[in-house]
């Protein structure tokens, strides 16, 4: 996945979302993607496993549906599993993909 520092200074767009769904600020995803980079360097898990972990340990998830398209990643996919992220990783996501409220809320 690319993040911040391999997209930005070579002035690229992370993703065009217009055409899949509402449009997402680049500087969000960026954001994220760094946090899911830095914290996957760390632990020796792919993008996706801490993507994944993540997602499973949030009280409000209550499913995660992967789409694997070969064997190699689900076996990738499923190794999200059988560990937990720490508290201090999870708050860093957290913190990386909080979003204002729309005002006035």
């Amino acid at each position: 996945m690319l993040g911040e520092r391999h997209c930005r200074h070579a002035g690229l767009t992370m993703f065009d979302t217009a055409d899949v769904g509402p449009p997402v600020p680049d500087e969000y995803l960026y954001r994220v993607v760094d946090a899911l980079d830095a914290i996957a360097e760390e632990t020796g898990k792919t993008v996706p496993q801490i993507a994944l972990n993540w997602l499973l340990q949030r009280p409000t998830v209550s499913t995660v549906l992967i789409g694997a398209r070969n064997e190699e990643q689900l076996r990738q996919n499923l190794g999200a599993v059988g560990w937990n992220l720490t508290a201090e990783q999870v708050a860093r996501l957290d913190e990386a993909s909080r979003v204002r409220p729309v005002y006035p809320y």
